[in-house]
């Protein structure tokens, strides 16, 4: 297993914050890259759980209380990942309402 990684965003100088241009400054990860290793970090902790849970079942040589942790780890992740989808669904939501 492998323990779970906190977010890492980049710091954005407020001078480049409203930068009209598309392209990322240099060193700087893009948003979308964030989201998607995040994404990816989530489904790998689900079938790393959903792999305890099978080695339980068929009465593998596994730990009861690491497959418990596993499968808190990844609810966790869940959980975290829906809230931050939330929140950019909402974000979206209040900008689509901005009338100009």
């Amino acid at each position: 297993m492998t323990p779970i990684q906190p977010f890492q965003l980049p710091l954005v100088p407020p001078s480049v914050a409203h930068a009209p241009s598309a392209a990322p400054p240099a060193g700087q990860t893009p948003f979308k890259e964030i989201l998607l290793a995040g994404l990816g970090q989530v489904n790998s902790l689900q079938q790393e759980a959903d792999a305890a849970v099978q080695q339980l079942a068929a009465g593998g040589d596994v730990d009861p209380t690491e497959v418990l942790t596993t499968l808190q780890k990844a609810e966790l992740s869940f959980q975290l990942m829906l809230q931050i989808r939330n929140q950019l669904v909402q974000a979206y939501q209040e900008v689509s309402n901005i009338r100009i």
